[in-house]
């Protein structure tokens, strides 16, 4: 398996992994919507050959098995909201208290926000249910932060990533049967989907401007404000090894909370090293390692049991050849696992 960047032939595979999506998985940056899909891939392949600027810049993986067959996808999106309004509600609190009354009240509130904008993204990650099986996983997902560790410049100083929100077996949110269904008059599905091929025009034109005070809401919605959806765990797990964390703010439509980090202090980009690439046996102390061939429009990302010894990293020949490299080249390695 290697994570490459896309190119424009693999525009069937997505079209054919966005409809394996399917509703309801909080996939919103992954529509099956062709044009959509089609500008996405040119926008990253832009970015891949460093034409686009930080704010359209659009960087998409595949994971590619030996055979050549696309079943996985991720990405990152280099500076969210720089072009219009990226939104968030802001968990916040309100106090009313009255000494005469002797009533003190702390109210939860929820505030819209830009104040994520101009941060990284870690979006659109997707990988065919049958290849969730061995490293695949880790490896989709984990390869972009080795990407960002080899080019920190085309990056923002922090990363985000929105998780996906509770909604039931159905996909219908709490949260927005509770709020956003007032203001929209639309399905939480169609909301998301349009957002997901761009149109975010709306959100600013019907979305209240004034702090929202929870004690409104339904329990069922109070009750979802900040937490990830179950199939969504693991992935929460695996940023916050990395070092992400919750800081209060949610989705505006699921309210699942955003994760956060400064993009130097990701394990992954903290621990990365670059050593010369050495062809042997890793031998029986070999652990997983991430390990990127430190390109860019041709990068390659492989997973694999590897050493290190005296300045180099010992792979074995079929990982060499995934990344098309040799012996004595350069790369940029960390363990897979913090």
């Amino acid at each position: 398996m290697i994570v490459r960047p896309v190119r424009g032939s693999d525009l069937p595979a997505l079209i054919e992994l966005a409809h394996g999506a399917g509703a309801g998985t909080g996939l919103t940056t992954l529509p099956p919507n062709e044009t959509r899909l089609a500008e996405r891939v040119a926008a990253a392949e832009k970015a891949f050959r460093g034409e686009a600027e930080r704010a359209d810049a659009d960087y998409l993986f595949v994971l590619e098995s030996d055979s050549g067959k696309v079943v996985g996808i991720s990405g990152i999106i280099a500076a969210v909201g720089q072009r219009e309004p990226w939104y968030n509600y802001r968990v916040g609190l309100t106090v009313n208290a009255s000494r005469e009354l002797d009533i003190y009240r702390e109210i939860p509130t929820l505030f819209l926000a830009n104040d994520l904008t101009g941060n990284s993204e870690l979006c659109s990650l997707f990988l065919r249910q049958d290849m969730r099986t061995g490293l695949n996983g880790r490896l989709l997902a984990k390869a972009r932060l080795l990407f960002m560790a080899q080019y920190p410049e085309l990056f923002g100083r922090r990363v985000m990533a929105e998780m996906r929100g509770m909604s039931d077996e159905t996909g219908r949110s709490p949260f927005w049967e509770s709020l956003g269904r007032h203001f929209f008059r639309m399905e939480f599905s169609q909301a998301d989907y349009l957002t997901g091929v761009g149109n975010r025009a709306f959100i600013a034109e019907l979305m209240p401007k004034f702090p929202l005070y929870t004690c409104f809401l339904s329990d069922a919605a109070r009750a979802v404000i900040g937490r990830v959806h179950p199939e969504s765990e693991p992935a929460l797990a695996m940023l916050e090894a990395e070092g992400f964390s919750y800081q209060g703010y949610v989705d505006i439509f699921d309210a699942g909370p955003a994760v956060e980090c400064e993009t130097a202090r990701i394990r992954a980009v903290r621990d990365s090293q670059v050593l010369i690439l050495a062809v042997g046996t890793a031998g029986e102390s070999a652990a997983p390692y991430l390990i990127h061939n430190r390109l860019r429009e041709e990068c390659r990302i492989v997973a694999a049991p590897a050493r290190v010894a005296a300045g180099t990293l010992v792979v074995d020949p079929a990982t060499a050849q995934r990344l098309r490299l040799y012996p004595g080249d350069q790369v940029r390695a960390v363990p897979l696992a913090g």
